[in-house]
């Protein structure tokens, strides 16, 4: 890539949506060899063959959901980082289970590797960033996975507040009486 910013919106289209070919192509000529993958599910770690391994993920991907409506609603790119976060939303049907959809947003980031004597940036690691919420959608369709991680997420709020209620002046106090800090190294 050129320009990351305009160019990866393409590229995240050509990986998700297009025939097997085009999908091949597209990740030969923008990840690097020992590109890295990480995802809830699955992960490659980087090493000499580890592109290939993306590759299956992609096609194991396009397998079970062969139509995927997707949009890239975002891009930030931290130049100094090599590094581009991209919001994504996407809505993941798979084949075998009629009128299932999972409509899922992430937070997609890529590190960039610059190739030097062409300029041009490659992907040298992928790390999709889903809610609890939002990839449990994949496992526990019908809003059940979704409604368990909310109430989990409640309860685990009014826990942290109680605790917070109870437990607060007395570790003021010693924090203060003995100069404890645990913020400090």
């Amino acid at each position: 890539m050129e320009d990351p910013v305009r160019e990866i919106p393409g590229v995240i289209r050509s990986l998700t949506t297009t025939p097997p070919d085009v999908q091949q192509r597209t990740l030969e000529t923008y990840f690097t060899p020992d590109a890295s993958f990480t995802h809830p599910f699955c992960r490659t770690g980087s090493n000499a063959n580890s592109r290939y391994l993306i590759g299956m993920i992609y096609r194991w991907y396009k397998i079970m959901s062969p139509r995927i409506d997707l949009s890239v609603d975002s891009v930030a790119y931290d130049e100094q980082k090599l590094r581009l976060y991209v919001g994504v939303s996407q809505v993941f049907r798979l084949w075998v289970v009629p009128f299932y959809a999972a409509p899922v947003s992430l937070v997609t980031v890529l590190d960039l590797r610059q190739d030097k004597p062409s300029g041009r940036y490659r992907i040298a690691a992928q790390n999709d960033l889903y809610q609890t919420d939002e990839f449990v959608k994949f496992i526990l369709p019908g809003g059940v996975g979704v409604l368990l991680v909310v109430v989990w997420q409640f309860v685990a709020t009014a826990v942290s507040a109680v605790c917070a209620l109870i437990f607060s002046e007395p570790m003021s106090w010693a924090e203060e009486r003995f100069k404890i800090s645990a913020w400090t190294a």
